[in-house]
């Protein structure tokens, strides 16, 4: 028996004329989408699209069928929207770019009072401005721009990227060679230390390290684990050092168990954004999602 999603997904196939962004108009996977038309075919018997690189175009018996059935379901679309009651109105489902750690620290303690669908995407910020640009995301959190003319950027906090270690470190000795601006043999006490990384990500390191020491540093962290959440659990009351930015450890530093050790002589600060398109159609959620993260990081 044929079931009826699959003349849905057929229709927003046709009339989008990707496989993406049918998945998108159905809030469901392109693996799915995919299924769905795979089975109507086989249910018909006939091909119903030809694909050529991305686009899906329909064919011959591809646009009988849409002619046959175009009417009928939205005939069914109007009566499903006309019953249903009103607490069951289409939920707008918003997809939003930034780094695992921001999320675990601001919007993650919010999420199930949101009234609408989220969806939370990590990656890197180039790829994610990309998607955004794309129409894949909805929101990315930033400390970067890219040059796409239809987004928009808007400065809502900082971050400064500094040295921390555990509450059980002595830098007694690296604070005196600081105060005498030895700098040379307050990098040297540096790289005699344990130090804590994450997996793949070394820039909060490198780019503090040239600001400070004007080099890169020759040495790789004794412990890699899966984020800088981790790093700030690692050292909590413990020993070892690491660079990272002080939002992420600000009630670790502000409690002792994780201690500021260095901002360095210069200091490495980066401006937060809300990156967004410029015409959206979800104004509202956007704004409801930037008030929760301003609440917690301003």
């Amino acid at each position: 028996m044929v079931n009826l999603e699959w003349y849905r997904t057929f229709k927003a196939i046709y009339k989008t004329g990707t496989l993406t962004s049918a998945a998108d108009a159905l809030f469901i996977s392109q693996p799915g989408v995919s299924l769905h038309l795979s089975s109507l075919e086989s249910y018909v018997g006939y091909k119903l699209f030809d694909r050529t690189g991305r686009k899906m175009i329909p064919t011959e018996r591809g646009k009988i069928l849409y002619n046959a059935i175009a009417e009928g379901l939205k005939i069914l679309e109007d009566a499903e929207k006309n019953f249903q009651r009103s607490t069951e109105k289409h939920t707008p489902t918003i997809s939003i770019g930034m780094c695992f750690e921001t999320f675990q620290i601001t919007l993650e303690q919010y999420i199930s009072t949101l009234p609408f669908n989220v969806i939370i995407r990590f990656g890197e910020y180039p790829e994610m401005l990309e998607n955004l640009d794309k129409g894949i995301l909805d929101l990315v959190i930033s400390p970067q721009k890219g040059s796409y003319p239809n987004i928009t950027y808007e400065p809502f906090s900082s971050e400064t990227i500094v040295l921390v270690g555990g509450s059980e470190v002595d830098d007694s000795e690296f604070q005196q060679l600081v105060k005498q601006k030895n700098y040379k043999l307050a990098e040297n006490y540096l790289k005699a230390q344990k130090w804590y990384g994450t997996t793949g990500d070394m820039e909060h390191l490198f780019r503090f390290w040239q600001l400070n020491f004007g080099n890169f540093p020759d040495f790789r962290p004794n412990y890699i684990v899966p984020n800088i959440n981790s790093i700030v659990r690692c050292l909590s009351n413990a020993n070892g050092l690491a660079i990272i930015p002080d939002f992420l450890c600000k009630k670790e530093i502000e409690s002792g168990a994780v201690k500021l050790i260095w901002e360095g002589h210069k200091k490495l600060e980066n401006t937060l954004y809300f990156a967004n398109r410029k015409n959206t159609a979800y104004e509202k959620e956007l704004d409801l999602i930037k008030d929760l993260f301003k609440k917690v990081m301003l």
